[in-house]
């Protein structure tokens, strides 16, 4: 019985997962419209949201589809940039305001080259500051991270977007 139990709730689990990441894929991100309500989890309306205020250089820090205090600062941030009220909500008006100027997608295909996924690489960094000043670099421990820090994407959202991806080899396409 526990086992069925077990099986049961692993089951929901990869199924909530995956259909939140196939919500995610390059064609439902930029074709996202604004929407009222808060929204629960990685958001397509929020990605993109989030990549328009960083194209606009209102940094909503790490861009991972969720609502956080960063987002509602550059939110707020933009608003005022633009003569709107600045309470730091993503509004109608704000929202018409941000894709006004935007007529690139927000999301796009890349080809990940050889310099992406050649390293070196800093296997394991350490967590004390003193330990840190010893290593020759502090790199990137991999090439997801590297691909990551160069989009300004969080890791999480990365793989969701890509869930298919090893981000071993050149030449492999990623959204």
């Amino acid at each position: 019985m526990v086992r069925l139990i077990l099986t049961l709730m692993v089951t929901l689990v990869l199924a909530c997962g995956a259909s939140q990441a196939a919500r995610l894929d390059l064609d439902t991100v930029n074709q996202a419209q604004f929407s009222d309500g808060e929204p629960k989890g990685v958001d397509p309306m929020l990605l993109k949201a989030q990549i328009l205020l960083d194209r606009a250089r209102f940094s909503p820090g790490l861009i991972d589809g969720r609502l956080s205090d960063n987002f509602a600062k550059a939110v707020s941030a933009f608003q005022a940039a633009n003569g709107l009220p600045s309470d730091g909500k993503l509004t109608r008006e704000t929202w018409d305001k941000l894709t006004a100027g935007s007529t690139e997608p927000v999301l796009v295909t890349y080809e990940v080259t050889a310099k992406d996924v050649r390293g070196p690489f800093t296997r394991r960094i350490p967590t004390r500051l003193e330990r840190m000043a010893r290593l020759k670099r502090l790199g990137y421990r991999n090439a997801r991270e590297r691909l990551a820090e160069r989009f300004h994407v969080s890791e999480q959202l990365l793989r969701m977007l890509n869930p298919r991806a090893g981000f071993r080899k050149a030449d492999a396409s990623l959204v």
